[in-house]
This record gives structure tokens, C-alpha cells and sequence, in this order.
């Protein structure tokens, strides 16, 4: 039988989450966590996995910051299934020359004895690396000298 976690507990981990208070995050994870943030590391240097509870813990104090000051992480939607649960939300942030940022993330994790073993974030990063670098990203028109190829 799956373990349930409890709404309450998800809500106490998202509010600490959104005030980042690392002592209080903490307290949720587990030490074997495994954090995966989806995007370019080379312009969100933030982005990719980390293993472990001290690994994580050092995100949230160090290198998020490093490319902007988190906001507000205001959830729009929430689902808790068994051991599971599911979040939509708007992270709002300063860069680092006062530019506001803002963007939709979705976060998926999993609980294990009433600890977070596992997220996986989804952030949309094309418009989160615009706003950090600030300025617009555009495709090279490959159509018009490629014959047969097609740019997605």
C-alpha cells in the first residue's frame, strides 16, 4: 500500500518553499532527495539535478539567488495522490539588476515516510532565460536556405 501523504504537509513544504526558508525546506526532504529543475544550465545555472538533502539545500541558499532573489511562488493549482503530488505555479523574482521575472513551473515530487525523495520541475524556460537575459530569443530563419529542412 502507498503511503499517503497529507495536504497539510505539502502545503507546510510550499510555504516554506516560497519564503525560502532553506532551514525549514529542509526539514521536508529527505537526505537521499533527488531535485531535477528542467532547463539550459548555461544561462540558468540553477537548472539540472541534485542528489542529496545538502546538495538541494545549497540550491536554495546559494544558487538560485546567484541569478535572481525568488519573490513570490504562488500556487495556482495543487494535487496530492497517495505518496504524490502535483503543483502548478508563478514564480516571481528580481535579477540581479532589479528586472522583475516571472514565470509558469510546475513541480512533481514524490513523499516517502513524510519526507520529499523526489521533484522534478518544469519550468518554462524559453521565457525564463528572455527575462534573465532580457531580451527576446530568436530563431535563425533556416527555412529559406535549407530545401527540405524545417525549424521547430
Amino acid at each position: 500500500m502507498t503511503e499517503q501523504i497529507s495536504r497539510a504537509a505539502v502545503e507546510a513544504f510550499y510555504k516554506a518553499y516560497a519564503e525560502c526558508d532553506a532551514d525549514t525546506v529542509g526539514q521536508f526532504l529527505a537526505n537521499d532527495v533527488q531535485w531535477t529543475i528542467s532547463g539550459p544550465i548555461d544561462v540558468l545555472p540553477f537548472c539540472g539535478t541534485r542528489h542529496g538533502k545538502a546538495a538541494v539545500l545549497e540550491l536554495i541558499r546559494r544558487e538560485v539567488p546567484a541569478v535572481f532573489r525568488i519573490q513570490s511562488f504562488a500556487i495556482d493549482a495543487m494535487l496530492i495522490d497517495g505518496n504524490r503530488s502535483a503543483t502548478l505555479a508563478r514564480l516571481t523574482a528580481r535579477g540581479s539588476d532589479g528586472r522583475a521575472i516571472s514565470y509558469r513551473v510546475s513541480h512533481f515530487a514524490r513523499f516517502r515516510d513524510g519526507k520529499m525523495v523526489e521533484n522534478l520541475s518544469l519550468i518554462d524556460s524559453f521565457n525564463a532565460v528572455e527575462q534573465v537575459l532580457g531580451h527576446s530569443l530568436t530563431a535563425p530563419d533556416l527555412a529559406a536556405n535549407a530545401g527540405n529542412l524545417v525549424a521547430v
